[in-house]
Parts: C-alpha cells; structure tokens; sequence
C-alpha cells in the first residue's frame, strides 16, 4: 500500500486534508525517517509514525529579543505599524506575530498573543507582547503605574543648548488627528518626558529620553514643541530627512516578567544615526 493508505489506516478519523499536510510539514515518519511522498509504496513492516509538529519560524519581518511561555519581545522595524488601521489591516507587527504564536500549542490548543503596548508606525525598536491574558494585564498594570523603563534614543533637528532636562505638558489630539501640547488644564492628559544630551553634532544633537508617561506621539510632539523636532518627522515639523525615516527609536525597556524578577532589554539604536549629522 501506499504511506496515505497507511496514514487512513492508522488515522482513520483525520481528513485526508490533514494527512497530506502532516507531510508537507515533515511530521511523517517511516522507519524514523521523514517522508513526504504520500504516492510512496510501504512494506508491511514498515514503521510509520506521526510527530509532533515542527516548531513554527519567527517572522523574518522582525527580530526577536526575548521570549518565553508567556511573553515575547521584538525589535520592530521602522515603517511597520504595531497594530491594524482602517487603512492597513495585513502588515503589522501583531499580525505576523499573531500566526507565529498561532502555530505553538498549549494543552492541545493554539496560542494567542495579545497587546501590552505600541510604537508609532515611524518608531524602531522594543516592543513586548503577552501570550496569555495573565500576563497581559500584569504587564500593562506595570504600565499604568509608571514602573516599566522605557529609554529612546532620537536625532533632533538643532543643537539643544541644556544637557538635560524634563519635558512637562497636557497632549490633545488637534483636528488632524495630530498630537499636540495644550497650555489649557482641564484638556487633554499629563505627559512627562526626561531628556539628555548624548552628543552635540553641527546641526543635529543625539538625546537619550526618559518616559515617565507613555502617551500617543508624547516624544513627536514635546520635542516638536521645544523647537528641536526628530530627524525625518515632517509631521512635526522637521525640515530635513537625513535618513528617509523618523530617527527615533525604542532602546530599552524593564519591567518585572511573570516570575517575578525585573526583565531588562536592550536594543542599540541603529547605526544609521551616526550619519545623521
């Protein structure tokens, strides 16, 4: 007989959908081999087994950091938005994540991942993800405490005269749907922003910037606001695009992990960055 017939033989209850996949997947075994020729003449001795799945391939779009049973984290390109949009529902980070988790099991059952937090579609670097609704909400309860770190680096256009200082301002969305400072109290909501002088370039300066709130388009906006806006971010104003992107990106970010231990990651901004001058 041939190694289907075998495969309906043993598997009486699977599709024949199903047992065609377990061999595109290398799941099939004769003789401790793998096989993926269903149209293959097997013996009566023969040893045909089913294995485990293999384990799936994370998603070439992004690079791992860390990850575990109950949380992943990234380094997400520039360019890519965190999470679907009305107008771009498939190229995301979560998506492609989302059918990798998909494809490791729990108990016999598909993964899930699910949202901590996001970086604008023009921000590079750290992102971290939950894989059950435990650790999500213990993540995102760190969040809202302010006591996950969370460190970026960014071009700005000019040379910022002060070597360190904090960015305080109330955020509104304006009818552009842009993120502005408001000097009025009872609009919009707190956002609090340490900043420090890394290196003073002829036209740019390179800061290291300190969330203590994590609103939408808070760094964009504070630093848009301070009269020094980020390389290539023309929404906020800035006139040169060195890079042809936003220069800022996420480059740490420690929190206390489902063990119970305080998690660090690191993520160097991108060498790109030296020549934006």
């Amino acid at each position: 007989m041939t190694l289907l017939d075998r495969l309906e033989a043993l598997f009486p209850g699977a599709s024949g959908r199903s047992r065609k996949q377990w061999l595109a997947h290398g799941r099939v075994r004769v003789n401790g081999a793998v096989a993926r020729r269903g149209d293959a003449t097997i013996a009566v001795g023969d040893r045909v087994e089913l294995g485990a799945p293999p384990p799936p391939a994370f998603p070439s779009a992004l690079r791992r950091i860390y990850e575990d049973d109950d949380i992943v984290v990234i380094d997400k390109p520039a360019g890519l938005l965190t999470i679907a949009t009305e107008s771009e529902r498939e190229r995301t980070a979560y998506r492609v994540l989302a059918a990798y988790v998909a494809g490791q099991t729990r108990n016999d059952r598909a993964r899930r991942l699910f949202i901590v937090h996001r970086l604008d579609r023009e921000t590079s670097g750290l992102l971290v993800f939950a894989k059950s609704g435990a650790a999500k909400g213990a993540l995102q309860a760190q969040f809202e405490a302010r006591a996950v770190e969370r460190r970026y680096v960014a071009v700005v256009e000019g040379r910022v005269r002060e070597p360190e200082g904090t960015l305080r301002s109330r955020l509104r969305v304006d009818q552009s749907l842009r993120v502005r400072p408001t000097r009025r109290r009872d609009v919009g909501r707190e956002a609090i922003t340490h900043y420090r002088v890394l290196e003073t370039r002829p036209t740019t300066t390179l800061l290291e910037l300190s969330l203590t709130t994590g609103r939408r388009g808070q760094i964009r906006s504070q630093l848009a606001a301070l009269g020094h806006p980020i390389a290539g971010d023309r929404d906020y104003g800035a006139t040169t695009d060195p890079l042809r992107r936003v220069c800022l990106h996420a480059t740490r970010l420690s929190f206390v992990g489902p063990s119970g231990r305080r998690a660090t990651f690191d993520s160097p901004a991108p060498g790109a960055f030296a020549r934006a001058r």
